[in-house]
């Protein structure tokens, strides 16, 4: 159970550009029908469209661009997104039990994490990053001795993900820095 993201961003691309032509086309429509001026005149465009070559510069860098576009909202909307569930191990109670779907989202568990992380002793100020296989924790100390709090965070950080039991543990990174502001 690995639930990821949606594109919503080429998707929202695509929708708002397919919008504006649509809103386009049907003022200078409803504007042809009522016998104003359109807004984008047929006969200008087609005029323009139909005196163009295929080899014109215009006729080709237009082609390659619509490729170009179409190409990249392709392969965006076929590569799978970043997961926002990761799933856990199958039985982590030990009750015996064949197959679970359970997961925990990427934020709930970067919450939890950067609440362990904050909990050690001498740390001041926490922040974490989840990524796929690398779990990144950003510790601020008002001490200045960082080498044992940053051992510390990561066995508190260990501890934490044993307990929650993720089907791919990732690798626990700290980087500790003497907080500035207590000097």
């Amino acid at each position: 159970m690995i639930r990821r993201s949606r594109r919503s961003l080429s998707a929202t691309l695509a929708a708002l550009v397919l919008l504006a032509a649509a809103v386009l086309v049907s003022i200078a429509s409803i504007q042809h029908l009522s016998g104003h001026p359109p807004i984008v005149s047929t006969t200008t465009l087609a005029a323009d469209v139909l005196g163009r070559t295929w080899d014109d510069p215009i006729v080709v860098t237009t082609g390659v661009l619509a490729v170009l576009l179409g190409l990249i909202l392709l392969v965006a909307g076929l590569l799978p997104g970043k997961p926002t569930v990761l799933p856990l191990a199958n039985d982590p109670a030990g009750t015996g039990a064949e197959h679970t779907d359970a997961g925990v989202s990427r934020r709930t568990l970067g919450k939890d994490l950067t609440t362990t992380a904050a909990a050690a002793d001498g740390v001041s100020s926490a922040a974490l990053t989840v990524g796929r296989r690398r779990i990144t924790a950003t510790v601020r100390t008002p001490g200045a001795d960082t080498r044992e709090i940053g051992e510390q965070v990561r066995a508190l950080l260990t501890d934490r993900l044993a307990e929650i039991v993720p089907v791919r543990t990732p690798t626990v990174r700290v980087k500790v820095t003497a907080d500035r502001r207590s000097r």
